[in-house]
């Protein structure tokens, strides 16, 4: 039995509380800025987001899939929201009537993804998920968040085009000290690669740009508003788009499962029952957060990276860096602090851990030899799916809005052509 000292036990919590926060503080800023959001309310929206990824974590970890897993706010959401904050201000919607529906979409696919966890649907369905959809999935994904890691790298912000120079040099400056440690250093200097480029670039950061505070009065303690963009509002049209967003999610389960299992050296054991229940607690933590109003989480597969670039394979600081993470969302004045790491840092620690996911792609695609059909299949999928994501949002305006909630979205686009076209088009043999 390997012992493991307090001292690096509490190092490696640290390392993971620091990694959940970028996950976690990254992508609702860029929501706050889709949606205008205010400072009080995008400081609302990150106290909610810590507190659903430090419990949703927690319950996967130690009831769901069990494995060190974060939940993150998952990138199809963020497509999600993304378009459906175009659609409804082409219709005339308001930012506000738009929040409401996606709480209710959430909602709906969380119960979605329940059932098909608590009726083992998405273990039967897992024959579906090859390592070519999930090689496929990779890619859409590391492309699709790529785009906005990079924005936020060169502190691009609400469509303006302009780089902000300094922003840039120490964001890149950050993204080549996280992955220069995690390949050339060894011992702690490569386990901690991530912290210490946070803590790097937070403080040149800090040294040359100063903060940002708003001067604005906060309890010392509250708890996480309900329903804070108002009570949801149900439409229709949204219904089948929750189930394929639902039937995505899965993918994105089964991709993040077998990818850390890959990182840990464990094999194909209990990996349907881990899915089954990874997608029945998805479908728990996607409901909690739409009630919370904040962007709903999946298990994400970054933590593949993180695993690999730190070499972390135990669980229990894991654990307890999603019990941090839970109870600093009750003290506003902590979460204020911790938010104020920019937002360029922390996707270019994110960029980072990025290059490993690339990599697990590659290696999903290698499993099984590349005939001339898979390659056509990807080849295919590759195409319309990237292209899709460079399409502006417009050309989908006189399409129901089913259609352009769908579309509009390269991650599902290229994900759902790989999966069909690999189950209507069967190998000879």
């Amino acid at each position: 039995m390997n012992y493991t000292s307090p001292a690096a036990s509490l190092l490696e919590t640290i390392q993971w509380f620091v990694f959940m926060l970028a996950n976690a503080v990254a992508l609702p800023i860029v929501i706050g800025s889709i949606y205008q959001l205010d400072y009080i309310e995008t400081a609302g929206l990150i106290q909610r987001t810590f507190f659903t990824v430090g419990i949703a974590s927690m319950l996967q970890g130690l009831f769901g899939h069990r494995l060190p897993i974060m939940e993150i706010p998952a990138g199809i959401w963020v497509s999600v929201f993304t378009v459906m904050a175009m659609t409804g201000a082409e219709t005339g919607g308001s930012y506000t009537g738009t929040l409401q529906a996606l709480e209710m979409t959430m909602l709906m696919t969380g119960g979605f993804l329940f059932l098909f966890g608590a009726f083992k649907v998405a273990q039967k369905i897992l024959p579906i998920f090859t390592p070519l959809v999930t090689g496929a999935f990779f890619l859409f994904l590391t492309v699709q968040l790529s785009g906005t890691l990079l924005k936020g790298m060169l502190g691009i912000q609400d469509g303006s085009g302009t780089i902000q120079g300094t922003t840039a040099v120490i964001a890149f400056l950050t993204f080549f000290i996280v992955l220069g440690l995690s390949t050339f250093a060894r011992g702690w200097l490569s386990s901690y690669a991530v912290f210490i480029g946070i803590v790097i670039g937070w403080v040149i950061h800090r040294l040359i740009l100063g903060g940002q505070t708003a001067e604005t009065e906060m309890p010392l303690f509250s708890l996480p508003e309900l329903f804070a963009f108002g009570a949801p509002t149900l439409d229709w049209s949204l219904v089948p788009m929750a189930f394929i967003t639902a039937v995505i999610s899965i993918s994105n389960i089964v991709a993040s499962i077998t990818a850390v299992k890959q990182t840990l050296g464990e094999g194909k054991e209990n990996q349907g029952l881990q899915v089954d229940k990874g997608t029945m607690f998805s479908g728990l933590n996607t409901m909690m957060a739409g009630s919370m109003a904040t962007v709903a989480n999946v298990p994400g597969a970054t933590s593949a990276g993180f695993i690999a670039i730190t070499g972390q394979k135990r669980k229990n600081p894991f654990i307890y860096a999603a019990v941090l993470l839970l109870f600093t969302a009750f003290f506003p004045p902590v979460t204020r602090v911790i938010s104020s790491i920019p937002s360029s840092v922390a996707n270019a620690a994110l960029m980072a851990t990025f290059v490993q996911l690339v990599g697990i792609a590659i290696n999903n695609f290698t499993l099984e030899p590349l005939d001339s059909r898979k390659i056509t299949i990807v080849g295919i999928a590759y195409l319309f799916g990237m292209g899709t994501m460079f399409l502006p949002a417009e050309v989908f305006s006189a399409m129901p809005a089913l259609v352009q909630n769908l579309m509009s979205n390269g991650l599902l686009v290229g994900t759902a052509l790989v999966i069909a076209m690999e189950q209507l088009w069967r190998p000879k043999n």
